[in-house]
């Protein structure tokens, strides 16, 4: 299981969406800088606070011309439940299969319970990967204000890494 880094294209992954359809990634996130957010699952209280950031975010986020969606292995009513609960304004896809999007993108994975660990992406509009966070528990995650500033120092030096 390899980690992504700057510079490789987001591997393909599609994961039902509440509500019905489906995420599919990068593609949808595609021509706009995209955020993939993976949480842990609705019972955690440092996901919850991370998505609710993101969701008050998201104005200014959009204003950088940038798409959010999230991520988990719960399953759709759960997910249902936080994302009116926590008010989410972003794609947020259910019943993620753990084991198959580690092997994709290299995220942690907690066995017992099996879920996958926090794990952050930012994509060109490319669907490159900018940016990579990592955890191995339940700190250390993407928050908004530093998307926003990564997104504008991006835009304001295209060649920057």
């Amino acid at each position: 299981m390899s980690r992504l880094d700057y510079g490789q294209p987001f591997p393909p992954l599609d994961v039902p969406a509440v509500g019905g359809g489906a995420i599919s990634l990068p593609g949808d996130l595609t021509g706009s800088y995209g955020v993939i957010l993976i949480y842990r699952g609705s019972w955690c209280p440092y996901c919850n606070a991370q998505l609710a950031a993101f969701s008050r975010a998201l104005d200014t986020l959009s204003e950088l011309s940038v798409k959010v969606v999230a991520l988990s292995v719960d399953d759709e009513d759960t997910s249902a439940a936080l994302v009116a609960k926590r008010k989410l304004r972003f794609p947020v896809g259910h019943s993620a299969d753990a084991d198959k999007i580690a092997a994709a993108i290299g995220a942690y994975v907690n066995d017992d319970p099996h879920y996958l660990q926090s794990t952050g992406f930012i994509l060109a509009p490319d669907g490159t990967v900018r940016l990579a966070v990592y955890s191995t528990g339940a700190i250390g995650r993407l928050v908004p204000d530093d998307v926003a500033g990564f997104i504008r120092y991006l835009t304001e030096h295209p060649d920057a890494r």
